[in-house]
């Protein structure tokens, strides 16, 4: 067997040692002198449009020093992972929480003063909290570009020839739930000037994706602007998105002192992405045998005011529809929405986790109504060497998971032996 140098072998992580020692900085031990607070005002509506902001009381309390609005923004207004449609501070807000005006004062006692007195007069516009609603021909536009951001579909032979004919037709409906992330660390930032280039070091997983947003919207170009990956206290997902970057670099530039911001736990449920919710109509064919002959499959995913990793995840959903089962006929079709719900966005599995629970639960369906085991269904489809998936894709290369599902069903034997009795 080959000497490989990590496979198979005990590695030390290379940040373990600090962690232990309690000597790793976190975004929240980071003290530069000198550093304003900054604090986010955020809409208590959920669409609208701002038509006046009074920040006149604020700017009369000492220690306050610089109230930004859109108007502030020296570049080009929005950013986003896939889709640039999601303001920094914006003047037409689509979700409870959006970002209305960044205050920047000398401690967080302050700044929490401040945005109680900023005074916002909105026009309220019809807010949409269902997909089924955001489909409608006649619903309000969320985003100029409608309410339906993509659809995404995978077709392969007839799927609804075979469903017409097919012996064994299961069909159901399900539903996921939003979820947050809620990692022990909540999102924040430091940021400053040095040697005339914007340092903004981060609790992030995208660092490189962060510096181009921050340049974007901030009209900088490239080379002058840094992002640095702090100690990052969890992610799963939740902090590929912007959070605080382009507020600790707008205050930075224009203010030219250190910035610090921390969202406090309800600013980050809020503010920050989820698990998309899903809403799936999947129907699945199968012979007396136990054979899959056919899925069509509707999927709506609530990606809510704005796109974060929507289009991708939706993507992944389809893609992964069929699970790790072969199915000669595919017909999937799935949608991502915006709503005026709070944003979904990564989350660890991608939009597969939500999908494994709709065709795992079509699997038990169509053993019962077939009369055979679950794991006998499960091993009459499973995906071989040879096989071809849902996309087209001829699985060329070894195919675990036969092994993988004898091995769980034996370790499930050993601690529960009574199970051996549905194994047919």
């Amino acid at each position: 067997m080959p000497d490989y140098s990590t496979i198979g072998k005990s590695i030390q992580r290379i940040d373990g040692i600090d962690k232990v020692l309690g000597k790793s900085q976190y975004i929240a031990d980071i003290d530069l002198p000198g550093t304003l607070c900054l604090k986010v005002l955020r809409s208590d509506v959920a669409h609208a449009l701002v038509k006046k902001i009074d920040v006149s009381e604020v700017e009369r309390i000492p220690g306050v020093v610089r109230i930004f609005t859109h108007v502030d923004i020296p570049g080009i207004n929005g950013y986003g992972i896939i889709v640039k449609d999601q303001p920094a501070l914006t003047d037409k807000v689509r979700f409870k929480g959006d970002a209305i005006a960044l205050v920047a004062a000398e401690n967080e006692e302050i700044a929490k003063r401040a945005l109680k007195l900023i005074k916002v007069d909105f026009e309220k516009l019809p807010p949409i909290y269902d997909v089924w609603t955001a489909l409608k021909e006649d619903a309000p536009a969320i985003h100029s570009r409608g309410n339906i951001l993509t659809v995404s579909k995978i077709k392969k032979g007839d799927a609804e020839a075979v469903l017409n004919q097919a012996e064994v037709v299961v069909s159901r409906s399900y539903t996921t739930q939003r979820v947050e992330h809620c990692y022990i660390e909540t999102e924040g930032g430091v940021a400053y000037i040095e040697n005339g280039i914007l340092v903004i070091k981060v609790s992030t997983q995208n660092p490189h994706y962060d510096r181009r947003d921050v340049a974007r919207v901030l009209g900088l170009p490239m080379n002058k602007v840094r992002v640095i990956q702090a100690t990052t206290g969890g992610g799963f997902g939740g902090k590929l998105d912007i959070s605080v970057q382009c507020f600790l670099g707008l205050a930075a530039i224009k203010l030219g002192r250190p910035v610090r911001m921390v969202y406090d736990r309800q600013e980050s449920f809020v503010a920050t992405g989820k698990r998309h919710p899903f809403f799936i109509d999947y129907t699945t064919a199968a012979n007396k045998e136990g054979k899959l002959l056919a899925v069509k499959v509707k999927i709506v995913g609530d990606t809510g005011a704005y796109a974060s990793y929507g289009p991708a995840t939706l993507v992944r959903a389809a893609v992964h529809a069929t699970g790790p089962y072969e199915v000669l006929n595919v017909d999937i079709d799935a949608l991502c929405v915006y709503t005026n719900n709070p944003i979904s966005g990564a989350m660890r599995g991608f939009g597969t986790p939500q999908m494994a629970f709709a065709c795992e639960s079509q699997m038990d369906l169509l053993a019962e109504a077939l009369g055979i085991s679950p794991v006998e269904m499960r091993r009459r489809n499973i995906l071989q060497q040879g096989s071809i998936t849902a996309t087209g894709q001829k699985m060329n290369k070894s195919v675990g998971i036969g092994k993988t599902l004898e091995a769980a069903w034996e370790k499930a034997l050993q601690v529960m032996p009574g199970l051996g009795d549905e194994r047919r």
